[in-house]
């Protein structure tokens, strides 16, 4: 297994797939010096996927840069004797191993053609193919290699410039998928060292609604402010862990999404790349705004929304916006009850959103100065970034005459729980008048995140920005 491994580690393919990104190419160097890996919730997904004796082909999606491919290769690294990694961006050759069908005999003779190196043995062998959106059609292969059910492969992919019904029709019924994310706050917590008696004491302080203690306020809330300014992204967390200081964090950010914009460029095809790119940048001015509602006019001059839906459709699916839905009327259900023309768009990471702002927001941030309306942006972005990684859908409310207005909205099996993102710890205008109108039937309660400790008062339920990250598990276990 070792040495098999380290032919995987050490081949072209491996190494310039974390070179082909300058922000990357710290992260590889250092990995490969002092073997950091950054423990990530996918780890179990992946165990209890490989315990599954009917598992299927898996596909693991998200944007770039997240993590996708070095967590894989960690679990193979486990877990198989055989690792079999090909990357279709680097090695374009392997494009053609679909050439004489789509049966797992065909692609494994077209493989050990091309690089008679690799090798497969039925039951010991983990095939990846990386960089899926570079070669969809080898989609088509996955329901062979399924009822072949020698060998265990995982695609992986940003899926961008791409509509993922295609992989989705060449492979239905027999592939799973796992949406992936940067890193969340409870896995930055791991890479603190703080293990999961910490996560389960900050959500039996929520569940107790015991306040917390001076000094858990003083560390969890630096922890929180570290972490919304370094983001999720394992290169530049990496790259803090070792270094201990926020020196050159910035640069990588700013790097990644200059990525993000060139793959825009590459992978924009038959769309607009002007519009997707000033959609993209505009994000950040639009949530400065009071009304955070996104406006096309702001994007650019008699905009109209058939014009643009696509390409805001596009960032959605690379997964480097979220878009919040505003609902027609706060009542459950939350799915099919939103109007498609009214949304405000969020970065899934808010490392990258402070990032676009001046050099020395990072520092502003932590000293809790020269931020104005833009603190409680940021804290908004976190909470949706938060809610994304929960699975938790993102939808918001404002009444026509904007006299009522409610940031988001989650629920339990039977109520509608509105949640509100406060700057400050001030009265919630919004959630009284919610819970208290009998017209509002599906709503008892609410939350609000503000930077205070734990309370309730008149059906609010008030909690530190940083439980945000449990609220899925807090509403079904309350």
């Amino acid at each position: 297994m070792e040495s098999t491994w380290k032919s995987v580690k050490t081949s072209t393919a491996y190494k310039n797939s974390y070179l082909q990104y300058d922000v990357l190419e710290w992260e590889y160097k250092k990995d490969q010096e002092n073997g950091m890996y950054l423990k990530r919730k996918v780890d179990q997904y992946l165990e209890k996927w490989k315990q599954n004796n009917g598992r299927n082909p898996l596909i693991i999606k998200g944007a770039r840069q997240i993590g996708k491919t070095e967590s894989i290769l960690h679990f193979a690294e486990k877990y198989y004797k055989n690792v079999v990694y090909i990357n279709f961006v680097l090695e374009q050759k392997y494009k053609t191993v679909t050439a004489d069908g789509y049966s797992a005999d065909n692609i494994i003779k077209n493989i050990s053609l091309i690089d008679p190196g690799k090798k497969f043995a039925a039951g010991e062998t983990l095939i990846i193919f990386d960089e899926l959106q570079e070669f969809p059609d080898i989609a088509t292969t996955l329901k062979f290699f399924k009822i072949d059910g020698r060998f265990d492969v995982i695609c992986s992919g940003s899926l961008l410039g791409i509509n993922y019904n295609k992989i989705h029709s060449n492979s239905v019924g027999y592939k799973t998928d796992y949406e992936m994310f940067s890193m969340d706050f409870e896995e930055f917590l791991w890479a603190k060292g703080y293990d999961d008696s910490h996560t389960e004491g900050i959500l039996d302080h929520m569940k107790s609604g015991k306040p917390f203690s001076d000094a858990e306020m003083l560390v969890y809330k630096r922890l929180f402010l570290d972490y919304c300014i370094l983001g999720g992204m394992p290169a530049v967390v990496k790259l803090y862990m070792e270094t201990n200081t926020f020196s050159g964090t910035l640069e990588m950010q700013n790097q990644i999404r200059m990525d993000y914009e060139e793959d825009v460029r590459k992978y924009a095809q038959g769309l607009d790349q002007t519009r997707i790119l000033s959609v993209y940048r505009s994000v950040p001015v639009q949530l400065a705004k009071e009304n955070k509602k996104f406006q096309l006019s702001k994007v650019a001059k008699n905009a109209r929304s058939r014009e643009y839906s696509g390409c805001i459709e596009w960032l959605k699916d690379a997964g480097v916006v979220a878009v919040c839905n505003c609902l027609n009327y706060p009542e459950l259900p939350l799915k099919g009850n939103y109007d498609e023309d009214k949304f405000k768009l969020y970065y899934p990471d808010t490392g990258l959103l402070i990032s676009t702002l001046d050099d020395e927001a990072q520092e502003d941030l932590r000293a809790n100065k020269n931020l104005g309306v833009y603190k409680g942006a940021l804290y908004e972005n976190f909470v949706a970034e938060a809610f994304i990684k929960q699975g938790l859908g993102l939808y918001y409310y404002v009444k026509e005459n904007a006299t009522l207005e409610e940031d988001f909205f989650v629920r339990t099996t039977d109520e509608l729980v509105p949640v509100e993102v406060k700057s400050n710890n001030n009265r919630s205008r919004s959630l009284t008048r919610l819970i208290a109108n009998e017209n509002y039937g599906d709503i008892h309660w609410g939350i609000k995140l503000a930077d205070g400790n734990l309370g309730v008062e008149n059906k609010i339920y008030t909690f530190p920005y940083f439980c945000a990250f449990l609220m899925k598990r807090y509403l079904k276990e309350r």
